[in-house]
């Protein structure tokens, strides 16, 4: 055999692979998490994984993330044309590194044919290049939803999100979770009624939103970096740590609101919350399910008014597992138009990793099939190919068994994949129009009429 070059074909760093079962795990979280999103209406769409770069970073879309530019590699043969005017590398493009800014640009191409508020669904893979480590990617999906409206948009759409995020947890059955849920106006009004200078006010946001990860004596020293001053630090301290019920909550920010007459962003963010609280409430949500906490604050500078963090609790450390909020002028880039909305996130690649790893979730087994026909002689073969499309007709997943071999090592196989039930057929089963059905978990077999098979094998499939 002919020497080869020795190749790297080991993963890229950041882009991850899965085994069948881990797949699978994906596949099924997808299609949960899409039966919830379609149940309030949301509409699927997909965009490019390849944006004009000039959309990509217009107007400041492209922030603090790291883009991945796409140049075309010619084979050796075709050289030549690369020099061919207008033809390979005119244009710069780039892998999308978000489904935020391909949605802006989405609703800009297909304005008029859009009926609003628009409702979306976007389930595809995203591109970063960011430091590959623990828990973040380089390539990973994301599933968003955002409703859009050319004019005004209901807060019983940001009151829907919660519902739609408990039912999907609950769903996927993954433990106790709590929705906290703030109003960005609330904590904008407090630090004006403090004195902060506008200009200063987005940092000291940004730098609430990190007291979870750095700690209230960071907060403090970062907060004293933006010259807010020792008295005013404390407060925001104070505030951001009010507790109790969310009636509770509520009741202390509204009798701090009639101290603060001359903030009115304050006002509107405590009657905003109420309505979207009270709208919670009403969709039937459990009260377990969400609090108000005055400490959230998402820091991304787009957010205008209600945001949300969802935690697993016992597992504080994994960070929020889905986020996001309401903005304004976030997906009107490219239309000069403010357009309200209101939307969460799930990075489904990372949760799921993280998610695995803590042993929350575990791998589906690597086939779907639940039957494997196995192979007994080979002149039987168009009895085990009949029998098996018969249990395909019923619904039951099959895999037959084309190459002879020992019962028992085709009992291994079956057992590796995570298969539970082989159908056995030799002569005499053949002959009486019967099959033994062995239960590879029990390790029970018993006797069956090829007439009766998928309906017992149903059956037992069921309990």
């Amino acid at each position: 055999m002919a020497k080869i070059d020795k190749i790297n074909f080991s993963t890229p760093s950041g882009f991850p692979e899965f085994l069948p079962g881990e797949k699978r795990l994906e596949l099924y979280l997808l299609d949960t998490i899409r039966k919830v999103y379609e149940s309030y209406g949301f509409t699927p769409i997909e965009t490019p994984a390849v944006e004009r770069l000039e959309v990509l970073q217009a107007k400041g879309n492209q922030g603090d993330n790291i883009i991945y530019g796409l140049d075309p590699i010619l084979p050796p043969n075709r050289q030549a044309e690369r020099d061919k005017a207008g033809e390979i590398g005119s244009e710069s493009r780039a892998l999308k590194f978000d489904q935020t800014v391909p949605l802006a640009a989405y609703i800009a191409r297909h304005l008029n044919e859009l009926t609003f508020p628009f409702a979306r669904y976007q389930m595809d893979v995203v591109f970063r290049g960011e430091r590959a480590k623990d828990g973040r990617f380089r390539q990973f999906r994301q599933c968003d939803i955002d409703v859009i409206s050319r004019s005004q948009l209901s807060l019983l759409y940001d009151a829907q999100m919660p519902a739609i995020i408990s039912e999907i947890f609950e769903a996927i059955n993954i433990g106790d979770f709590i929705i906290r849920i703030n109003n960005r106006k609330i904590l904008t009004g407090f630090f004006q009624s403090l004195g902060i200078e506008e200009n200063k006010i987005k940092a000291c946001i940004g730098i609430i939103d990190n007291l979870e990860k750095i700690g209230e004596a960071k907060v403090k020293q970062e907060l004293e970096k933006e010259g807010i001053l020792a008295e005013q630090t404390q407060k925001i301290i104070e505030f951001i740590k009010i507790n109790g019920t969310n009636d509770e909550i509520l009741e202390k920010l509204k009798k701090l609101s009639q101290n603060m007459p001359s903030s009115e962003q304050f006002s509107l963010g405590v009657t905003e919350l109420q309505t979207v609280i009270a709208g919670v409430r009403n969709l039937g949500i459990a009260e377990k399910r969400f609090c108000i906490d005055l400490a959230i604050a998402r820091g991304l500078d787009y957010y205008t008014g209600t945001v949300y963090e969802t935690t697993l609790i016992g597992h504080e450390a994994l960070g929020s597992i889905c986020s996001g909020g309401r903005y304004e002028e976030l997906v009107g880039t490219f239309l000069g138009e403010k357009l309200p909305g209101v939307g969460i996130s799930i990075g489904l690649t990372r949760l799921m990793s993280r998610l695995l790893k803590a042993g929350i979730l575990n791998p589906f087994p690597a086939t779907p099939a639940q039957v494997m026909v196995v192979n007994m002689q080979e002149d039987l073969m168009p009895i085990y190919l009949n029998v098996s499309q018969q249990l395909r007709k019923a619904g039951i997943n099959v895999v037959t068994s084309f190459d002879k071999r020992g019962l028992g090592k085709q009992f291994q196989q079956a057992e590796k994949q995570g298969i539970q039930f082989c159908v056995i057929i030799g002569a005499d089963e053949a002959t009486a129009q019967k099959s033994s059905l062995k239960d590879l978990k029990s390790g029970e077999q018993v006797e069956i009429g090829l007439e009766n098979l998928a309906l017992e094998i149903k059956r037992r499939l069921e309990i």
